[in-house]
């Protein structure tokens, strides 16, 4: 299993939200390309790029700063947020980035979700938003008509090669994951599964680990002390590769 630390940028900051509300958002640094270094240094191999401002609008209005973390470090970058057309994944892929995430394109536009697959491949990841058992779109605030094993479904059937699965309830909450989810996602499909939302501790991580998920993304129990990140790296057994 891969671990994947995250930085949610708003702004031009790191920050992180609350179960997804926009207003109870917490900023942790304006230079959250340190924080890419600090993960370099306990181990990462990985990290998770979100902009909360280009989720709800469409745009990159972060796309400077991204690019900074890129250069900053030699971490393999996955990076979401309103990636709505072939423009921005050129844009992201252009600037380094290895990996982009469609979320809401995903669900709303499925002629653009095949050309990217079909341009990009295994640097397309779709992002699996749930809200009681639906996907949910537009930066969290609004639910979409699918179920999310339905989705899911149609993602793989549509080629998708990584989905990452985010339980709304369980983000930024550190109540710890919802591994039950993580099961069935796992048995059901043949893509590789990253867990994100609520891996708040090393407990987590293990079991998550055992599981057999790809990745799990860490993220507000970083930012807390909750999980340093060298310790979760240990627990994959070091395992890390691009």
């Amino acid at each position: 299993m891969y671990i994947f630390p995250a930085i949610d940028l708003y702004e031009g900051k790191a920050v992180r939200l609350y179960k997804g509300d926009y207003d109870n958002m917490t900023v942790y640094s304006d230079r959250p390309w340190d924080f890419a270094r600090d993960f370099e240094s306990q181990g990462a191999r990985h990290i998770h790029i979100v902009d909360l401002e280009g989720a709800k609008l469409g745009t990159t209005p972060n796309i400077e700063t991204i690019k900074k973390i890129v250069t900053s470090c030699n971490l393999f970058v996955e990076v979401g947020g309103g990636i709505r057309s072939m423009e921005t994944v050129k844009a992201y892929i252009d600037a380094g980035v290895d990996r982009v995430i469609l979320g809401t394109a995903a669900v709303k536009d499925e002629a653009f979700l095949k050309e990217a697959v079909e341009a990009y491949g295994e640097a397309v990841a779709v992002g699996v938003d749930i809200k009681d058992g639906y996907v949910a779109i537009k930066g969290w605030t609004e639910k979409s008509e699918y179920t999310a094993m339905d989705f899911c479904a149609k993602m793989e059937g549509l080629g998708v090669s990584t989905l990452i699965c985010t339980d709304i309830s369980k983000d930024g909450a550190m109540m710890g994951t919802n591994h039950e989810l993580y099961r069935d996602l796992s048995s059901r499909f043949k893509m590789n599964i990253i867990a994100s939302g609520g891996v708040s501790t090393l407990e987590d991580v293990s079991r998550l680990n055992e599981l057999g998920v790809y990745g799990a993304i860490i993220g507000k129990a970083y930012y807390t002390g909750a999980i340093k990140i060298s310790d979760a790296v240990n627990i994959t057994k070091g395992g890390e590769t691009v």
